[in-house]
């Protein structure tokens, strides 16, 4: 490439739509935990691009997945279906309650498509007044119209004109408020994380869990668990819902199931499956040859009993040396989450900072997210050796020590 036409940080205002306010770095290649930039800057990566790089960059069972696929085919619709999207769907039933799988090319689209089995579950069993999906505040399930008016969190919502309608909002943890609202003749469906994301790292109490189960039983209503940012090994099980001792009635999945290529997905039972007849629901790449083949080389890594305990296990890590941090610059009221799911949140001296700690860290070489203003967020691969997570907390103490 000339120098003429080297790509330039500047070239995104002139032609980007500006949904985003991208860091003034552009990284160019990755191998494993680490990337480099245009500059050839190296950075250790804790953000594995939001919960997604589960096996960090460029693995080599997924190159070899994307290259053997992209040499046999790419694409053919559903008119016809595929081996690589039945192998996936085959192994997604083998690791999940599952029995019935949708392929979508995102979070945001495997929930639209739960959100509406739902209602068509509704409309045929109990008829168009069983309509209402509860959700929580701050939670996040998407950027459709839909998905983000269920999503708990206005900013994201508000500014559209009339949203969809029989959408409600409770406080996540709080059993009362869940108990005083639900109703037989009214609720559809809950639509949950089993760990808000977006929302700041916020873990669900095994009260409040057990609760929304039993509540959805009594007053026959389903039980939508969106673990787009919790599944595929994220929380030390496959799905976080098995560490949580409830089993949902649809789930939703993405991110990481592609490990950065766009792939989702929807699961549920084969009876709630009947409610979806040809024609019902559909998506022109759901199910696309290429996104299900590095899909399947995910799953048969991510499924290996050895990387769901190193999940754990880093985990550890990475709290023990969040500790040391803390105990040297004390910042951080406390660590949040599960697995490799983590929140160190800022203390009451400071609030509104996070993205105060993001810049730094990449000053430094080391990549990190926000969960709001007050959390920063370590979603890093799921394989990331012990010696990176070393040298990466070292540059996050190199970080915070500058702006203390």
């Amino acid at each position: 490439m000339t120098m003429e036409n080297k790509v330039e940080r500047s070239w995104f205002n002139d032609v980007m739509v500006p949904c985003y306010n991208p860091m003034e770095i552009i990284p160019v290649r990755g191998e494993g935990a680490r990337v480099w930039d245009q500059a050839d800057k190296e950075y250790i990566d804790f953000a594995g691009g939001i919960a997604v790089s589960c096996l960090g960059h460029c693995h080599p069972a997924m190159v070899s997945a994307l290259t053997e696929q992209a040499n046999k085919i790419w694409h053919l619709s559903n008119v016809m279906t595929n081996e690589p999207a039945l192998r996936l769907a085959k192994k997604l039933t083998e690791v999940s309650f599952a029995e019935k799988v949708f392929f979508a090319n995102s979070g945001a689209e495997a929930n639209e498509a739960a959100l509406k089995l739902a209602r068509r579950w509704a409309v045929d069993t109990h008829g168009e007044e069983k309509s209402e999906i509860i959700a929580f505040k701050q939670g996040f399930h998407g950027r459709t119209f839909f998905t983000v008016t269920v999503g708990g969190q206005a900013a994201y919502s508000d500014g559209f004109g009339p949203k969809p309608g029989d959408v409600t909002h409770l406080p996540y943890n709080d059993v009362e408020a869940l108990e005083a609202h639900i109703s037989s003749e009214r609720t559809c469906a809950i639509m949950m994380e089993p760990l808000q994301g977006e929302g700041g790292i916020i873990s669900p109490t095994p009260e409040f869990v057990e609760a929304v189960r039993t509540l959805c039983d009594k007053h026959n209503v389903l039980l939508i668990l969106d673990e787009v940012q919790t599944g595929n090994g994220r929380t030390g099980d496959f799905y976080a819902y098995q560490g949580l001792g409830i089993t949902p009635d649809i789930l939703s999945t993405a991110k990481s199931l592609g490990g950065g290529f766009p792939v989702g997905a929807m699961l549920t039972t084969t009876e709630l499956s009947k409610h979806m007849k040809v024609g019902t629901h559909g998506s022109t790449y759901g199910g696309n040859p290429l996104a299900c083949a590095v899909a399947e080389a995910v799953v048969d890594v991510v499924s290996q009993p050895d990387v769901l305990a190193g999940v754990k296990e880093r985990e550890a890590l990475f709290r023990e040396g969040l500790t040391r941090i803390n105990n040297k610059y004390p910042i951080f009221s406390e660590v949040r989450g599960k697995g490799l799911l983590l929140g160190a949140a800022l203390n009451e001296e400071w609030q509104g900072r996070a993205r105060d700690v993001l810049v730094a860290a990449g000053n430094e070489g080391l990549m990190v997210l926000v969960a709001g203003a007050n959390v920063v967020r370590f979603t890093p691969s799921l394989v990331i050796s012990k010696e990176e997570i070393e040298e990466g907390l070292a540059r996050l103490e190199k970080a915070i020590a500058s702006l203390v």
